[in-house]
């Protein structure tokens, strides 16, 4: 629950004594938080129907002249229609027109569940308005001066060294409810309180902001569900967004927006801070990586020593990004978390359009969620030394360029495919096609059989007699057929290149 000063009620209103206001009936008659309603004006009139002149969570007060005495009034459609158009209450002016409320008027209000209550001769109504709005005014500038001084409090908290985090935790304290921090990656990165939040709560937030992030665009939104509500807001510029920060309160008045909006644009700033000193680290980080491509791993180990700790342990796996990614940026602010929280144990940098990562052998699973969460084709190589890395980055670029769609593949799959699998390209294909193209055109022109034969006998090892059995003619008839097909290529088929060529044509094209 959002913290505030209490909002002007009847309740409120019905205790001023110097007012005498009573209220017609018991309390226990009307719903539940009828008299805690908000009040926000009060209003005479005088008419049948006033409803086309009044505002939500007004009170309205009469005398009653529109009720002419000793006839049959309509008192359930005036009721009616004050209730439909919002009216928080009906004050009766007494000893005006009647010596008091008509009973006609106090049952139609008890039926339609609006509260009513007695204003006497004694009391002016515009000493009523005046009392209420004397109310509204307080409240309000209580709430200017609340507003105020939670952001003196949170420009405090801001100048200490864990800034960001002592800002979100103001926040909390401020507002009195749950601030939550996700990074550009969607991850809750801090909260206060902390562990608060359900489990149930926890999933629908996370899947809001991901969802906020993936469209990229500056705003705020608001989210609601049976249970909880949340007011989310983004931080950074439109496209590149650096995270989200949420609220656990469905609606703030116009004094918790303005505190809101001094946490965005102080967390924005510390944000940008942040990202420059990120990119410097990031830089630091491919210097390292730069480094451990030589085979030589000792400079690279010092500055991981002394900055953040022991490089990972071998046996290592290096694996490989496309850094030309719309998410790159979310990309490379998750792994200086899991560096920073790692201590050492994960090393990444960016070269040229890559994003190289190494992490120990024995936790190559944590890199599964890296292409699931930021869309991308992730390469890892197999299982190296320090002095290999330069090799196992080759593996690891050769394991992502054979994904056709976003998702991890491992160096070791793509060896089981054999060489054959890995050159066969768009541009490998179109080759094999051309070389093909003279032997296809004899068959589709004579009707013959050339290529088939020919990938008979290459799978027979060259062996006519076998290739004729399987292909259930004599074995002079398959001399006759590679005699053909050698003139319609214009190759030596007797030549081992030749039949290389041919051979991996069929298997490529």
């Amino acid at each position: 629950m959002v913290a505030r000063d209490a909002d002007p009620t009847l309740r409120a209103l019905l205790s001023r004594r110097e007012l005498q206001l009573r209220l017609a009936g018991d309390e226990a008659e009307l719903p539940p938080g009828a008299l805690d309603r908000a009040t926000r004006w009060v209003h005479s009139s005088e008419l049948d129907d006033p409803t086309p002149f009044l505002a939500d969570d007004l009170v309205l007060l009469t005398t009653g002249t529109q009720f002419p005495a000793g006839t049959r009034y309509p008192f359930d459609a005036y009721v009616k229609r004050l209730v439909d158009r919002g009216v928080a209450a009906l004050g009766f002016g007494t000893e005006v027109v009647r010596d008091g409320i008509p009973p006609e008027l106090v049952a139609a209000c008890r039926r339609a569940h609006l509260p009513l209550f007695e204003v006497p001769y004694s009391t002016p109504f515009i000493a009523v308005a005046r009392a209420n709005a004397e109310a509204v005014a307080a409240q309000a500038y209580a709430r200017r001066s609340w507003a105020l001084s939670a952001q003196r409090a949170i420009a405090l908290a801001a100048l200490r060294p864990d800034g960001l985090d002592a800002t979100i935790a103001e926040l909390a304290r401020q507002l009195d409810t749950w601030v939550g921090m996700y990074d550009a990656a969607g991850e809750l990165v801090r909260e206060h309180p902390a562990g608060t939040l359900s489990a149930g709560a926890t999933v629908v937030l996370r899947a809001e902001v991901e969802a906020v992030l993936r469209r990229g665009a500056r705003a705020g939104s608001s989210l609601r569900s049976d249970t909880d509500a949340f007011t989310l807001q983004t931080l950074g510029r439109g496209g590149d967004l650096r995270g989200v920060v949420a609220i656990a309160a469905g609606e703030l008045d116009q004094a918790g927006r303005d505190v809101v909006t001094a946490v965005i644009a102080m967390a924005g700033l510390a944000l940008e801070q942040h990202q420059r000193l990120s990119r410097a680290r990031t830089a630091l980080r491919s210097g390292m990586v730069r480094s451990l491509l030589t085979g030589d791993p000792s400079l690279a180990r010092q500055i991981s020593r002394d900055v953040w700790g022991p490089l990972p342990p071998a046996p290592i796996v290096v694996a490989v990004a496309d850094a030309r990614g719309p998410r790159t940026g979310a990309l490379l602010d998750v792994l200086e978390l899991r560096a920073d929280e790692r201590h050492g144990a994960l090393v990444y940098g960016a070269l040229d359009d890559d994003v190289v990562i190494v992490v120990p052998a024995s936790a190559a699973s944590t890199l599964d969620e890296i292409p699931v969460r930021f869309s991308l084709r992730l390469g890892v190589s197999e299982p190296a030394g320090y002095a290999d890395v330069a090799r196992a980055l080759g593996q690891a670029r050769a394991a992502r360029d054979r994904a056709t769609a976003p998702g991890l593949s491992r160096f070791a799959e793509v060896q089981t495919g054999g060489i054959l699998s890995a050159l066969s390209s768009g541009e490998a294909a179109m080759v094999a096609a051309a070389h093909l193209a003279p032997l296809r055109a004899h068959d589709r022109e004579t009707g013959g059989r050339l290529e088939e034969t020919l990938r008979a006998w290459l799978e027979s090892d060259g062996s006519n007699e076998r290739a004729a059995a399987a292909l259930g003619v004599h074995r002079h008839t398959v001399r006759t057929r590679l005699a053909a097909a050698e003139k319609a290529l214009g190759t030596d088929l007797g030549s081992f290149s030749a039949r290389a060529e041919l051979w991996a044509a069929f298997h490529l094209e």
